[in-house]
């Protein structure tokens, strides 16, 4: 199992995050840079709950399970995928950070599925979550670039 922590600080407001997060819509992958759109399906929307399937290319997907039941918390579980044995998750605490901004405490919690999965999950932990933290950057900059331009489409 390869657990990796860190923070991240968002220029957007708690509630433009976990929207961003829970937005299953096509836009998805328009907020998170690092989801090509023919990568992305979404299969189930509950009123607390998603599952949905997103990933790179290749081996590098997951069917995970989203649930926002827990205030200020989203977690995405996995129950499929190509590098991860189902179980594996990811947690992301949202809390605000002054006037207009968040900070996002992000738990991402890996078992590698196989030799690829092994080996991708261990150069995460090698890394530290550099691609993780990353791909969260990038879509944070994009959620604050709206806000700050009262966008509702980019």
């Amino acid at each position: 199992m390869t657990r990796i922590d860190f923070d991240i600080r968002a220029d957007a407001p708690p509630e433009a995050v976990r929207g961003a997060l829970l937005d299953f819509s096509e836009r998805r992958p328009e907020l998170w840079p690092g989801l090509p759109s023919d990568q992305y399906e979404v299969y189930e929307v509950g009123e607390t709950w998603a599952e949905i399937r997103e990933g790179y290319r290749g081996r590098i997907w997951v069917r995970e399970r989203y649930d926002w039941s827990v205030p200020g918390t989203v977690r995405f579980t996995v129950v499929d995928s190509g590098f991860a044995r189902p179980g594996s998750y990811v947690v992301v605490d949202i809390e605000a950070a002054g006037a207009d901004g968040s900070t996002l405490h992000i738990s991402w919690v890996r078992w590698g599925k196989g030799l690829f999965g092994k080996l991708f999950v261990g150069l995460m932990a090698l890394t530290r979550g550099a691609a993780i933290r990353r791909s969260f950057r990038l879509g944070l900059a994009r959620i604050a670039a709206t806000q700050r331009t009262g966008m509702t489409s980019l």
